[in-house]
C-alpha cells in the first residue's frame, strides 16, 4: 500500500516535470525564432543609432541542446505518464527492482542534463543582459521596449529566457524529489526477508492455524 502510494506521487511530479519541460523548451524556441534563428545566450547586443542589434550570437546548437534535452525530457515524462495509466488499466503496475534500477539511472541522467541546461540558461541570459545594460539601459527587461534590429526581433526575448530558466530549476528541483522517491522505493524493495520468530504476534498466528490454539495450563 505504501509503495502504491509513492509511486502515485512519483507519476504528480512527473506530472509537473512534464509541463515546466514543455514550457521551458517553447519559451526558448520563441526566444531563438525571435532572433531569426541566432541564439542570443551568451550573445553580445550593440547601438545602431537608436537601436539594438545582436552583434555576436552564440552557436545556433547551443540554443538547439537546451531546447531539445528539456524538450525530450518532457517527452519521456509523458510517455511514462501514458505507459503508466495504460498498465494499471489491464495488468498490475507494480514495479520490480530492475524496473527500479533502470528508474534511478534515467532520473540522474535526467538531473544532469537539466542541471546543465539550467545552468547555460542562468550564465548566458546574464552575460546577455550585461552587455545590454552597459549600453546604459536599466535594466535588460527594458530592452524589450527598445528597438531592435532588424524591426520586429527579440520581442519579449528576456520574458522568455526568464521563464525558461525558472521551468529548468523547477523541473531539476522536481526531478531531485523523483530521485528520493524511487530510492525509497527501492529500499523497500530490497529489504531483507526476516523468518518468523517465536516470538512474532505472526507466528502464534500461523502455529494456531495449524495445529490449534494452545490449551492454556491452570
Amino acid at each position: 500500500m505504501a509503495l502504491a502510494w509513492l509511486q502515485r506521487v512519483e507519476l504528480a511530479f512527473f506530472a509537473t516535470a512534464f509541463l515546466c519541460g514543455a514550457v521551458a523548451a517553447a519559451a526558448l524556441t520563441r526566444t531563438q525564432g525571435s532572433f531569426s534563428g541566432s541564439c542570443p545566450l551568451y550573445g553580445v547586443a550593440v547601438l545602431n543609432g537608436s537601436s539594438l542589434v545582436l552583434s555576436r550570437p552564440s552557436a545556433p546548437s547551443l540554443c538547439y541542446f537546451v531546447a531539445g534535452a528539456s524538450g525530450l525530457l518532457a517527452l519521456y515524462c509523458l510517455l511514462l505518464l501514458l505507459f503508466w495509466v495504460y498498465t494499471s488499466c489491464i495488468e498490475d503496475s507494480h514495479r520490480g527492482p530492475m524496473g527500479l534500477r533502470f528508474a534511478l539511472a534515467t532520473s540522474a541522467i535526467a538531473i544532469f542534463l537539466v542541471l546543465v541546461c539550467a545552468c547555460i540558461l542562468r550564465f548566458g541570459t546574464s552575460s546577455l543582459c550585461k552587455s545590454i545594460i552597459s549600453l546604459n539601459m536599466t535594466s535588460c527587461s527594458d530592452a524589450q521596449k527598445t528597438p531592435w534590429i532588424p524591426p520586429g526581433t527579440a520581442v519579449q526575448f528576456y520574458s522568455n529566457l526568464h521563464n525558461a530558466e525558472t521551468s529548468s530549476w523547477v523541473t531539476l528541483v522536481l526531478w531531485c524529489v523523483v530521485v528520493v522517491l524511487q530510492v525509497v522505493q527501492w529500499k523497500s524493495e530490497a529489504a531483507p526477508y526476516r523468518p518468523l520468530q517465536r516470538g512474532d504476534p505472526e507466528w502464534s498466528s500461523e502455529t494456531d492455524a495449524l495445529v490449534g490454539p494452545r490449551l492454556s495450563h491452570s
